[in-house]
């Protein structure tokens, strides 16, 4: 089975794919121009968040057999055309979880202390005590939007602390505990904080915008480590700037990079350049579940 590996790729992983018999070509560096002359020639991809894999892609492409994403979301391929032409779509759901959840954590942190504002007073050289006097996270309400494995591993770490955690899921009946809620509305009306852990799809596409800001406890704080574009960014500025919303942080864009860099702007935002799963020890977890997918997948395949 022959493999292209489009997006960096741990060597380890590249190494026990060899050895189990496949051959990897390693293209990390191939332009979308280029994908559409090379990419016929192979079984199977290997991507990350930089190519992006298309139907038109997919058109020309008619031996592919498997695409497996180095990660959690799959917006960047158009699953279910691929799945149409017979082609497998897998990712790797556990290996980045802690990270992103420890990342959040991190931001709730730094939101209810005001960590990165304290800091940017002191790189100014200023002693400001009394402008940042903050809450304990402890005791307060983590309202989760999807729990999946990111979502349980932050409500482990959250109820740790002594928060009380409820989370909203659809596709979820029963965790143990997390109070689950039955309507978006009833978690937006009683959290403190609120954590998004959801792929954007159709359905999850602008769901919080202004009717739900409208809904929420005066002085909420929004963590998104999830994607892009489930929050509606105009919605969130105006509640940012009517205090409605306390603070946000943001590791994720409904354009990345931004091209409208207002909202990031503000004094009560922080955030990063989708880093979620940017730790040594994710990345490792990665390379060895996506060599994992593939070699099963190669055996199944003979």
């Amino acid at each position: 089975m022959k493999i292209i590996v489009c997006d960096k790729t741990e060597a380890e992983a590249i190494d026990k794919m060899r050895a189990a018999g496949l051959t990897v070509d390693v293209r990390d560096d191939i332009t979308p121009e280029q994908l559409p002359s090379v990419l016929p020639a192979y079984d199977g991809m290997v991507v990350r968040s930089r190519t992006k894999v298309r139907q038109p892609l997919l058109e020309v492409c008619p031996d592919l057999k498997v695409i497996v994403r180095g990660g959690v979301g799959l917006d960047t391929i158009d699953v279910d055309f691929a799945k149409s032409k017979g082609i497998a779509v897998m990712n790797t759901p556990l290996a980045s979880s802690a990270s992103v959840a420890e990342l959040a954590l991190g931001y709730m942190f730094a939101l209810a202390r005001s960590l990165y504002q304290a800091t940017a007073s002191m790189k100014s050289e200023k002693w400001d005590k009394k402008s940042f006097e903050g809450d304990e996270i402890g005791g307060k309400t983590l309202g989760l939007i999807g729990v999946g494995n990111i979502g349980k591993a932050l409500a482990a770490r959250a109820a740790a602390l002594g928060m009380t955690v409820m989370a909203y899921d659809p596709y979820v009946k029963a965790l143990d505990g997390i109070t689950l809620v039955t309507t978006l509305d009833e978690l937006l009306e009683k959290a403190d904080y609120i954590s998004l852990h959801l792929p954007k799809t159709k359905e999850s596409a602008g769901m919080l915008g202004a009717a739900q800001f409208a809904r929420m406890k005066k002085g909420v704080r929004i963590v998104n480590c999830a994607r892009g574009g489930i929050i509606d960014e105009g919605a969130l500025y105006e509640a940012l700037t009517s205090g409605k919303v306390a603070g946000a942080a943001l590791d994720v864009f409904a354009e990345e990079p931004p091209t409208d860099w207002k909202l990031l702007k503000l004094p009560n935002v922080i955030g990063s350049p989708h880093i979620g799963a940017a730790t040594k020890e994710a990345q490792g977890r990665v390379g060895v579940e996506v060599a994992d997918i593939l070699i099963k997948f190669a055996k199944e395949m003979k």
